[in-house]
């Protein structure tokens, strides 16, 4: 109805016919100005869309002519222009639920890989050399650690994981690296030297480089992208990258016990001048725990919302604002309940706030086997050729 009474002024300019000669179906307009001939077209267009009138139209017979018409508009402009519209807050409820199905920093056990059998210890080695290796290495190191974490993801994790975690990672890689590459060393510095030219010192000019080197590698509009760019987010970059996909290859391939009992023999020593080890791993512990919880929360907070299906275009902005508050607050208020549970499990267990008087069990024995020489082989072989190639470069 509401595009029919749009419809009907620009349907009622069609000029009536007489009354004892049938309407053509095409409407003849007289001469026009020129400033008035787009108006003119717009007329002929509303009234040849009906079809031809009898010689004696009766009032039902406009009547329909017009629903028709307003039948087509309606089809064209409205529909189209609403269910645009309305997919927008629905669409994002999607994705978030979307992506917290995937286990991000989860432990995944099925497929059983070659990572899986590796020793705890040996993956924190890793992930240190990992952490320094980008930072020390030159930019041709660099692109290649990133491209054996990739390969690596794909051989280890589940099809559906590795998809959606590479994709991630590289998209806030590839950012990181296009702002710091013209960002760092890209607006042309407005200070002025202060020294004479060569000509008025009696100095010879010096020779251009004969070897094509060029300072600036690229130039978008003011902006620069120089060899300084270039280092400093080949490195940014890089390192992100490793940071991320090693982690997340870590905690994906490593149950959180195995990695607490890890970190508790590398920080066994460190008990004997003071530091509170057994709170630190027992933390660890119940964090990465808390981890699933999280995704759950705010994977079902999502669905909750989408499963009601609310109409939103008939809200507000206000008001669709409003439901996104009300799901961010839902999701804190949950995880807050799920702490306040634990925390009342580990009371009724005898836990009293000193975890250096209970035992914690990891449930997890480590040995060093075949695997583990294998990794710590390749870890060596990677630092040599590491610091090799700096001395080529």
């Amino acid at each position: 109805m509401a595009a029919a009474v749009h419809l009907r002024p620009l349907h009622s300019l069609a000029l009536r016919p007489p009354a004892a000669k049938a309407a053509p179906s095409w409407l003849p307009l007289p001469a026009k100005p020129r400033a008035r001939r787009r108006g003119s077209r717009l007329t002929l267009l509303v009234c040849s869309a009906s079809p031809p009138a009898p010689a004696a139209p009766s009032s039902s017979g406009g009547d329909n002519a017009a629903a028709s018409a307003a039948a087509r508009w309606a089809e064209w402009i409205p529909r189209a222009a609403a269910g645009r519209a309305g997919a927008g807050p629905e669409q994002v409820l999607r994705l978030i639920s979307g992506a917290a199905a995937t286990p991000v920093c989860q432990f995944v056990d099925k497929p059983r890989t070659f990572l899986h059998s590796v020793d705890p210890r040996v993956k924190l080695v890793w992930l240190l050399a990992l952490v320094v290796l980008p930072a020390r290495s030159n930019i041709y190191m660099r692109f290649g650690l990133v491209v054996f974490l990739a390969l690596l993801s794909v051989w280890v994790l589940p099809n559906h994981v590795w998809k959606d975690q590479l994709g991630r990672v590289a998209l806030l890689s590839g950012f990181i690296f296009i702002m710091l590459g013209f960002g760092a060393d890209g607006a042309p510095s407005l200070v002025q030297t202060r020294t004479p030219p060569s000509s008025v010192l009696g100095i010879p000019n010096i020779p251009c480089s004969t070897s094509g080197y060029s300072y600036t590698i690229m130039k978008l509009g003011p902006l620069q992208f120089t060899r300084k760019g270039l280092s400093v987010a080949s490195t940014s970059a890089s390192l992100s990258f490793a940071i991320f996909q090693s982690a997340s290859l870590c905690l994906t391939t490593t149950t959180p016990e195995q990695l607490a009992s890890a970190l508790w023999w590398f920080m066994i020593p460190l008990k004997h001048i003071g530091v509170a080890v057994p709170e630190i791993i027992l933390t660890l512990l119940l964090s990465l725990r808390f981890i699933n919880l999280v995704f759950d929360e705010v994977r079902n907070s999502a669905l909750a919302i989408v499963a009601r299906r609310i109409n939103w275009k008939k809200l507000t902005a206000m008001e669709t604002i409003d439901i996104f508050f009300n799901y961010i607050r839902r999701i804190f208020k949950n995880i807050f309940d799920h702490a306040e549970q634990i925390s009342k499990a580990m009371i009724a267990r005898g836990f009293r706030g000193d975890p250096s008087n209970h035992k914690i069990y990891f449930l997890t024995e480590s040995s060093f086997g075949f695997a583990d020489l294998f990794s710590l082989l390749c870890l060596f072989a990677l630092m040599g050729l590491a610091s090799y190639s700096d001395q080529l470069v």
